[in-house]
């Protein structure tokens, strides 16, 4: 959640003698920039509702079903019991099991993206690579958000490579103002940690000039100097 609040692994000192691994760096500066990963995930609450909201107008009987099953573990949810929220309470199911008995539905779809979220705050990033993977949200802000989303999981995962390729989807919309600033800067991040700080530039440059009102826009002067980039 670029950001979630969650635990990030320590870095380890490294001596004079010992070659430094590349996942420590990578950690190193996921800790470092954190706060900024944990804007990520509020948004990526807010935007749910936009896609619910539209999907239910289109649905019959069955999605009002599964609308009515999914309340109960949002309720959940918004309290941070997380565990419920994804398991039940034992007289009402969780999001795990709206996925599966509503498939098909935007509700059983949607609760693919509210278990990945949950399983970030949890810190838990493979079964939330999994959920995201298993949601489709393709052509919506909730898509591109749950491709951001994916990209953290991946980071937090050491794979760099596979969350660059999902940070990439997630900022593929460029009419999109609000996500895609987000995550551009996130690939920012990905590739100034993957040691290709070209890279890095552009796409902190394409905030600058493509985003110019975005909340990412006012320190990308500040970023691109601290890279080398000064005009």
């Amino acid at each position: 959640m670029a950001n979630s609040a969650r635990n990030q692994p320590g870095t380890v000192r490294k001596s004079s003698q010992q070659e430094p691994n590349p996942l420590d760096n990578i950690e190193a500066f996921y800790e470092k920039n954190k706060k900024t990963i944990s804007t990520v995930t509020t948004v990526a609450l807010a935007v749910i509702v936009l896609y619910f909201g539209y999907t239910k107008m289109y649905k019959g009987p069955a999605e009002e079903k599964a609308a009515t099953a999914l309340s109960f573990p949002q309720l959940y949810f918004q309290a941070d019991s997380l565990n419920m929220a994804l398991n039940g309470d034992g007289k009402n199911v969780g999001f795990l099991k709206i996925a599966k008995k509503f498939d098909g539905t935007a509700a059983g779809n949607l609760a693919n993206y509210y278990s990945g979220v949950c399983y970030m705050k949890m810190g838990d990033y493979k079964n939330a690579i999994k959920s995201f993977k298993d949601f489709n949200g393709k052509g919506t802000m909730v898509g591109s958000m749950a491709d951001g989303l994916l990209g953290e999981a991946y980071m937090e995962s050491g794979d760099n490579a596979k969350a660059i390729e999902s940070f990439k989807k997630a900022t593929a919309d460029k009419d999109d103002i609000l996500v895609t600033p987000m995550f551009l800067y996130q690939l920012g991040l990905a590739y100034e940690a993957s040691n290709n700080n070209n890279d890095a530039k552009a796409a902190f440059k394409r905030i600058r000039d493509e985003y110019p009102r975005s909340m990412q826009a006012r320190d990308m002067d500040k970023e691109l100097a601290r890279l080398g980039d000064v005009e």
